[in-house]
């Protein structure tokens, strides 16, 4: 086990490398730069800008300016973020428990019922609970990620105004509330966000977890204990279940990280202050810092959910053990 880590470990930190480089000479590959905004003022003039852009060394070779970001990073220096006017790892700690707490809730969710979505068509395979069940997984794996968000803003935000439209919390009366009180309303303002990520993420669990459940049921354990008088939701339930969550584990190692900054359309459009809206803002500034810090912290996750799922893969299949 020691060497199968090692050797994950040290594939996690190439990828992460690349990543971090690919994304770092895309951005300034781009056109414009952070200050190309400043263009559209009349009273900032060219030499002004010129002196903007050597201050923050973007005048240099591209090579040059690569080296010494990667050099910054070692030290653990993520930069200075140009449209936010504060430390890049302010702006990254000041979103990421925002988006932590979404995700967790999400996935919670998500998980919780796909299993139990997979586990109800399995009972009930070939009925027509199993085909409802089955086509509305497939449409809301269909569905794109900003138009279901926007359907849900607007049918229970403004036809049916129970939630906030949007934000974290109550911008005006938040801080003057209690602390329930503001528990209360943080839990509001997370409801719409985190259903729409749970509707979009419960299908791809629902329908692997229903594929696994469908592969164990016909193992010859299944059939022994079927042939012993067990019940039918006692070998889906109290059995099967037990073995097919495997892929399961797969799944979630990866799929939280891969939230952490892919719910970038859902946190725009409830304007949550997570990583996903913090990229959003930052590609439409040019901000490169800030960028290049939040998708490097985004693989540095998916690198490291990775690992432990196939870690706990290891860990639940006995099979799996003693490969290297």
């Amino acid at each position: 086990m020691a060497a199968f880590l090692a050797r994950r470990i040290a594939q996690g930190l190439a990828v992460v490398v690349l990543v971090a480089t690919i994304v770092f000479f895309l951005i300034h590959a781009a056109p414009g730069d952070p200050f190309s905004a400043s263009m559209e003022n009349p009273g900032i003039s060219e030499s002004i800008r010129a002196s903007w852009r050597h201050a923050y060394g973007l005048d240099q070779p591209l090579v040059e300016q690569y080296v010494r970001y990667v050099g910054n990073v070692a030290r653990g220096d993520l930069g200075f973020s140009f449209s936010l006017q504060r430390p890049v790892i302010d702006a990254l700690a000041s979103a990421f428990p925002n988006t932590l707490m979404l995700m967790t809730v999400s996935l919670l969710a998500g998980f919780g019922v796909g299993i139990w979505v997979a586990v109800a068509q399995v009972r009930r395979r070939g009925r027509t609970a199993d085909h409802v069940l089955g086509g509305l997984s497939i449409f809301l794996f269909s569905v794109p990620d900003f138009w279901l968000a926007m359907l849900i803003l607007v049918s229970l935000a403004y036809w049916i105004p129970l939630f906030p439209i949007g934000g974290s919390v109550d911008p005006v009366m938040h801080d003057m509330m209690g602390a329930g009180a503001r528990g209360v309303d943080r839990l509001r303002h997370l409801v719409l966000p985190a259903l729409t990520l749970a509707l979009l993420y419960f299908p791809v669990i629902a329908r692997h977890q229903r594929a696994a459940l469908l592969e164990s049921i016909t193992s010859d354990y299944m059939t022994t204990a079927r042939a012993k008088g067990v019940s039918e939701k006692a070998l889906v339930t109290r059995h099967a279940l037990r073995n097919a969550l495997l892929p399961v584990v797969t799944i979630l190692g990866v799929a939280f990280p891969a939230l952490l900054t892919g719910a970038v359309f859902v946190e725009k459009v409830f304007s949550w202050p997570g990583m996903g809206l913090l990229i959003v803002n930052s590609i439409g500034s040019r901000d490169y810092p800030l960028l290049t810090a939040a998708v490097l912290f985004g693989s540095v996750f998916v690198v490291a959910g990775s690992i432990l799922s196939d870690v706990l893969y290891r860990w639940l299949d006995p099979r799996l053990r003693d490969e290297r």
